[in-house]
């Protein structure tokens, strides 16, 4: 449902001058869509919507240009694996230790993953504190963590 969802909001956005998340959601519900603002909020992130100026002074929705691989993200991912000292997981808490003031860096890194089961991250100085849905999910995402650190 979710893939079908954000393949209209594209297909929306790409037709129609939206200018608003309840504009958004009120078409998304005239094609057969219920859904809640939070949920077309996550959308709009997952999607990497920005709003865009238009000739005529207002803003809409449109898609971001996609980032050329390997490079801001390519590049995220090498500071990752650089700053990264050690990571453990307790139930569903994943804590990450990194080098000094890199903790924001390796946090960034990890949301540009866009994983489901990540319900949020907190970086401090050297350390990154991840949420994730359960415990099954911090195990596996934590050898996730330790493939991409080899």
């Amino acid at each position: 449902m979710k893939s079908k969802r954000q393949a209209k909001i594209m297909e929306i956005i790409s037709t129609t001058n939206v200018e608003t998340q309840e504009q958004l959601l009120d078409a998304l519900r005239e094609a057969g869509f219920n859904s809640t603002q939070a949920t077309i909020s996550r959308d709009i992130k997952e999607l990497r919507i920005i709003k865009e100026l238009t000739s005529f002074g207002t803003y809409h929705y449109t898609a971001a240009a996609r980032e050329v691989p390997g490079t801001f993200t390519g590049r995220l991912n090498t500071i990752f694996r650089e700053c990264v000292t050690s990571f453990d997981y307790a139930q569903n808490i994943i804590v990450i230790h990194t080098l000094p003031g890199l903790a924001n860096a390796a946090a960034s890194a990890l949301d540009t993953m866009s994983r489901s089961v990540v319900l949020g991250s907190i970086a401090g100085d050297d350390t990154v504190f991840i949420v994730m849905r359960d415990t099954n999910s911090a195990a596996a995402f934590c050898g996730e963590i330790k493939n991409l650190l080899s």
